[in-house]
């Protein structure tokens, strides 16, 4: 069979191996007249025993073998009355079994399902069939076979099935109408179609362009867009002024839409002093949720019985032969006496032992403590420095993987609170709004919250700027450790990145430490050096392995010295063409056996699998692995994380980037033996101390910075800090003061 041609086949399902509620991909067995089938696609609520008509294209999958991949398929109503017993007594309509498929193809025969659909009524004369219950069978009917009336409604506006999946599951049999009226509905949270699509829809239906519909939906988009950089709510005026642009109406005209939608409660209007703005609802909730449950465990009284912190800490240390800085002491007597403490400090301070002293005390208090991060590497991090196991948040508040609204929800929230007395975060830097909310519907108002993180670092990559608020409001007691230890003072990185704090310039013309400064002004050159030091200096040096323990960091994706194009020219020095490792491309990308990537979005409907046959189900922004194997035939990937493998197929590849470069963004909470860290001479927006900051404290043994001297020192003196528009601090005033 050529993988390039047409097969159209028919058929009835015989089992269902795999069904994602989300997206609607599924792979199942289908029988025809001469042989079972397996199928693959995005299919909606398919059942056992419905009759398809499936178009696509043969493959062969590394583990399932020969397979069909569908491309269109057409529901057919079974024709005959056994048929039709199978299709009712398999499930497919919801509230008809065995049972009362029998009696309704006793009594209807081969007409059962034309009664279904267009005489309903007749179905009540069946014993145990009410008027009602027939409407419901009926109702329940439609939906199977409308959702193919919106897939091709939406395919001719080259929308795929999985979002017309979701927008069925949205708006039912009214979709295509509604869909008709206004193609801005599919740009809302549970669809995600662009807003740039629904609008070239509008203008083949005729949508007046200063219609309220559109208008109203382009404000949602630069709310949505700008949450996506950081910013969890935005000043009225900006929202009006970029409308403006984006919509190309008057901006007293997107003023007034937005008074409107304030009205109608699609927006939230917060004024702050002179300045009035704008919130998604959702965000709006956040903060404000935020804030009144802060504000609460605040308020908690601490039991009679617990011990005098400060003597509680001197007979620890006498009994384990420690003598705690006065800063660390301090941060562990406030953690085991307060209800939610911060603690901060940068590398080498002296947080882990604190963190470790914590753990120990609070657990001698009877107290039960989980531990946390936001992302795998951290808390692989974090376990390995304390010994205690940590998870990621998201594993700690349980992804509800059930929920098929298109949102990330957790089994853990109020009615199911976490089964712990004290609750650790690290990293907290990286923490967004709506993350930080679901963390506090989670614990119990009695639960101890100590918050662990460096403000200087970058903020988070989803909207907020969580820890530097928390610490701006002055509501909770800080503790920022200073002190360099000794040992930790003998790195040029530890020192080197303090200096760059408070605005001096690191030391760059030491030899003989573990920073290293190489001058160069050529963007070609430094990615080929670059591209040496991976591939032969370094594990020539000190044994470090190319893929694993040396990472190269930059500011930014474009460019000569961005990601881009160092994971083109590191590729090609790392993992260069090989006539026995297969590759494929997807836009402009190579990917290869054997190449280290990325997955760039949390996917939680990826399944993976451990080599002890243990599965599970998601894959989560910034995991980096290792490409297996590329199947050609099955257009499939297999990519490695750690003990996990997971599959990919070909179009799903916009989900991974090659990470033999990332940008620094990409790199917090992680930590490399040897970081190598490319700056371009110039002065881009992205070139500031923070930045600079967090790149340094990448690296755990050894960092290189190629470049110029001038682009260091520029970086320092930019201490320009990003604004987020958020509001959580004058929220936490409100409520905490």
């Amino acid at each position: 069979m050529n993988g390039a041609d047409l097969y159209r086949l028919e058929g009835s399902v015989e089992s269902i191996v795999f069904h994602s509620a989300e997206t609607g991909f599924t792979v199942l067995e289908m029988a025809t007249d001469s042989e079972l089938v397996t199928v693959v696609g995005e299919f909606a609520d398919i059942a056992v025993g419905e009759t398809l008509i499936v178009t696509g294209t043969y493959s062969t999958h590394a583990k399932y073998g020969l397979q069909l991949k569908a491309q269109i398929y057409e529901r057919l109503m079974p024709a005959t009355a056994s048929a039709i017993a199978s299709y009712l007594s398999s499930g497919a309509i919801k509230g008809v079994g065995p049972v009362l498929a029998k009696k309704m193809v006793g009594k209807f025969g081969d007409d059962t399902l034309t009664i279904i659909e267009q005489t309903p009524e007749k179905l009540a004369e069946i014993d145990g069939i009410s008027p009602k219950k027939a409407q419901q069978i009926a109702g329940e009917y439609g939906k199977l076979f409308g959702i193919r009336t919106v897939m091709i409604f939406l395919n001719q506006f080259g929308i795929s099935a999985s979002y017309a999946i979701r927008t069925w599951k949205k708006f039912g049999v009214s979709a295509q109408e509604m869909v008709s009226n206004n193609p801005f509905i599919l740009c809302c949270d549970e669809i995600g179609v662009p807003f740039e699509l629904a609008d070239q829809i509008a203008v083949k239906n005729g949508l007046a362009p200063d219609s309220y519909e559109r208008v109203s939906a382009g404000v949602l988009y630069i709310l949505r867009h700008n949450s996506g950089n950081g910013h969890v709510c935005l000043p009225e005026r900006k929202v009006a002024e970029t409308g403006h642009k984006l919509v190309d109406v008057d901006s007293y005209l997107v003023g007034d839409v937005i008074a409107d939608m304030v009205e109608k409660n699609e927006l939230v209007r917060l004024k702050v002093r002179e300045e009035s703005f704008v919130y998604l609802p959702r965000y709006y909730e956040a903060e404000c949720f935020i804030a009144s449950k802060l504000s609460m465990m605040l308020g908690q009284t601490e039991p009679e019985n617990l011990p005098d912190a400060e003597e509680f800490v001197a007979r620890h240390e006498q009994e384990q032969g420690i003598t705690y800085a006065d800063l660390q002491r301090k941060a562990i007597i406030t953690a085991i006496s307060r209800q939610v403490m911060i603690l901060t400090g940068g590398p080498g301070t002296g947080k882990t032992t604190a963190i470790s002293a914590i753990i120990h005390l609070l657990g001698q208090m009877g107290e039960k403590v989980s531990l946390a991060a936001p992302t795998g590497r951290a808390a692989k991090r974090m376990s390995e420095l304390t010994g205690v196991e940590a998870k990621t948040v998201h594993r700690l508040l349980e992804v509800d993987f059930s929920d098929g609204s298109g949102t990330t929800k957790f089994k853990r929230n109020e009615k199911n609170p976490l089964p712990c007395d004290a609750v650790i975060i690290d990293e907290t830097s990286m923490m967004d709004t709506l993350l930080f909310e679901s963390l506090l519907r989670a614990l119990k108002f009695s639960c101890r919250l100590i918050l662990v993180g460096d403000p200087d670092q970058l903020p988070s990559v989803g909207a907020g700027n969580l820890l530097g608020d928390l610490i701006d409001s002055g509501c909770f007691p800080v503790v920022h450790l200073t002190e360099i230890f000794r040992q930790a003072a003998q790195s040029l990185i530890i020192t080197n990145a303090h200096a760059i704090v408070t605005g001096e310039y690191p030391q760059m013309d030491t030899r003989d430490n573990d920073f290293f400064f190489l001058p160069d002004s050529s963007a070609l050159h430094m990615a080929a050096t670059a591209a040496d030091l991976c591939v032969r200096r370094l594990p020539q040096s000190y044994g470090y392995s190319p893929m694993w323990d040396i990472q190269v960091i930059a500011p930014t994706r474009v460019g000569a010295a961005g990601t881009g194009e160092l994971n083109r020219i590191l590729q090609q020095a790392i993992n260069p063409p090989d006539p026995s490792k297969k590759e494929f491309t997807a836009g402009s990308v190579v990917f290869r056996e054997g190449d280290k990537v990325m997955q760039i979005k949390n996917n939680y409907d990826l399944v993976w699998e451990k080599e002890d046959g243990e599965a599970g189900m998601g894959v989560f922004n910034g995991d980096i692995g290792v490409i297996e194997l590329i199947n050609k035939p099955s257009t499939s990937i297999i990519v490695r994380f750690d003990d996990r493998t997971a599959e990919y197929s070909f179009d799903m590849a916009n989900e991974l980037e090659l990470a033999y470069a990332i940008t620094v963004h990409k790199s917090q909470g992680n930590e490399y033996d040897a970081v190598i860290l490319p700056l371009m001479a110039g002065k881009s927006r992205m070139y500031y101390r923070s930045l600079l900051y967090t790149a340094v404290t990448r690296a755990k043994k050894l960092l290189i910075i190629l470049g110029s001297r001038e682009t260091v020192c520029y970086m320092v003196d930019n201490h320009r800090k990003s604004r987020r528009y958020t509001n959580l601090v004058y929220l936490l005033g409100e409520v905490c003061g």
